[in-house]
């Protein structure tokens, strides 16, 4: 399990890069609602050793490979770049594929659930799914993988599940790095995507989605 934007953190060090924007660091370009809680609910159901982080990613994007135009907000100077590098980025990284690697070397088969969530509504337009399957379609046990997952919840809730959406599960990102490490015999990665409406309302249904996304989950994985 991991959640790469579970918090919306400025450490001491960085927070005069970011004086006067309460409003930015509360919203989605700051973190993602709600994706720390449904990962620690799979953690528990799973009994999965959770990496997260709560640093912005304004700061610094652990979701995105160095040189991406997004790693670094525009609020960050290159001079402090290198320094969030070390401090940040490549321990949670290197922390996590080392992870991925030893049990690999067990002979087990490692399936990895990296946690977001996405806004309802960006650039204008309406995000049409309640949760969102990312995963790179060209490699089989994923494929499968997500096709079942996606069937059960069906099953279970009249709630929009689709499947890479509202992004494309082979863009660059933590998983897709990833995937270049592990044959697909050994590695599953999949982002979960899960609509920001719910954990911003919170209450029972908020509990009940993460629920059912656990349920479904844990089900189809039976069955496998």
């Amino acid at each position: 399990m991991s959640c790469e934007h579970g918090g919306n953190r400025i450490p001491p060090r960085y927070r005069r890069l970011f004086r006067g924007s309460a409003g930015l660091l509360a919203s989605h370009r700051a973190y993602d609602p709600g994706a720390l809680t449904l990962a620690r609910d799979f953690a528990r159901a799973f009994r999965a050793r959770l990496f997260y982080a709560t640093v912005s990613r304004l700061l610094v994007e652990l979701n995105r490979s160095p040189g991406h135009p997004q790693q670094f907000s525009r609020r960050v100077p290159r001079e402090l770049q290198d320094e969030l590098v070390e401090r940040y980025y490549r321990p949670y990284r290197q922390q996590l594929e080392a992870r991925v690697a030893a049990s690999v070397r067990r002979g087990r088969r490692v399936v990895h659930l990296s946690c977001h969530s996405f806004t309802p509504i960006l650039a204008g337009v309406r995000r049409d799914a309640d949760v969102g399957l990312l995963f790179d379609p060209r490699r089989r046990p994923e494929r499968e993988l997500c096709a079942a997952w996606q069937a059960r919840f069906r099953q279970l809730s009249d709630l929009r599940i689709r499947k890479n959406y509202p992004y494309r599960g082979s863009a660059d990102g933590l998983t897709t790095y990833l995937r270049t490490r592990f044959a697909e015999r050994d590695y599953l990665g999949i982002e979960l995507e899960v609509n920001q409406k719910f954990p911003r309302a919170g209450g029972a249904r908020w509990r009940a989605v993460r629920t059912l996304l656990v349920r479904s989950f844990q089900e189809i994985g039976a069955k496998k």
